[in-house]
């Protein structure tokens, strides 16, 4: 059986899946593709069930813009990327307003849908998305300002991968638009967009536009996918 084949019966057991009884439905996932990239959200909001897919709503067009500088416009990105998450249900809101942080067994049973994607894909990037999402990946992970912008090599399940980090597009956070992290953040897309992962996918679809100044004057000559392991997370 292909992994393609392996992957779409995964996601469609995925959906059916209501292991945590806090959590509102529905399952909230991408579309199953083989890529080389993996982006790791941190959980579905409130819109982006009704939607059907992940990052449907402000934060998602904040994030798809970064793409877009890159040269995948959100359309393709989808279609190219598998797009994962720590949580794939939206876990409600909490008492003091905000959306409720999942609970560490509500992680946990949801890990072992992350464990299985990464072992069938085998991503050469894995792109998490906020310190939740890093946190998977990096588990000794401290604040973003010591992760995001600096490429790191990680592991889970088993297999060994590049890690890209991101802030969170949250429209409620300030730190990718204020110094350092606007910087900082500047620095990891030029990262993404020099990694030959992230190239293989420019190479297969027409671009959407030219990568911005900050990301091409940040970019390196070359891929960062041997770099050695190095640590660090916050949303």
């Amino acid at each position: 059986m292909s992994a393609l084949v392996q992957l779409k019966r995964h996601v469609d057991r995925l959906k059916e899946c209501r292991d945590c009884p806090q959590m509102i439905g529905p399952v909230v996932t991408g579309t199953p593709v083989m890529s080389p990239v993996m982006l790791i959200g941190q959980a579905p909001g409130v819109r982006e069930g009704p939607a059907g897919k992940p990052f449907a709503w402000t934060a998602g067009k904040t994030m798809f813009g970064w793409f877009a500088q890159l040269g995948l416009s959100e359309e393709v990105f989808r279609r190219r990327v598998y797009m994962a998450a720590v949580c794939r249900c939206f876990p409600g809101k909490a008492k003091g307003g905000g959306d409720r942080v999942p609970s560490a067994d509500e992680i946990a049973r949801c890990s072992r849908h992350l464990a299985r994607e990464v072992q069938l894909l085998r991503p050469r990037l894995v792109i998490p998305v906020g310190k939740l999402a890093i946190a998977q990946v990096m588990p000794d992970a401290d604040q973003l300002v010591t992760v995001v912008g600096r490429p790191q090599r990680a592991g889970l399940a088993g297999v060994a991968f590049d890690v890209i980090a991101l802030p969170h597009p949250s429209g409620a956070s300030t730190w990718h638009r204020m110094e350092p992290g606007k910087t900082l953040l500047a620095r990891a897309l030029g990262e993404i967009a020099a990694h030959e992962a992230w190239r293989s996918l420019l190479e297969a679809e027409p671009r959407a536009g030219a990568a911005p100044a900050g990301a091409a004057s940040a970019a390196p000559s070359r891929s960062r996918s041997s770099r050695s392991s190095r640590s660090e997370v916050p949303r």
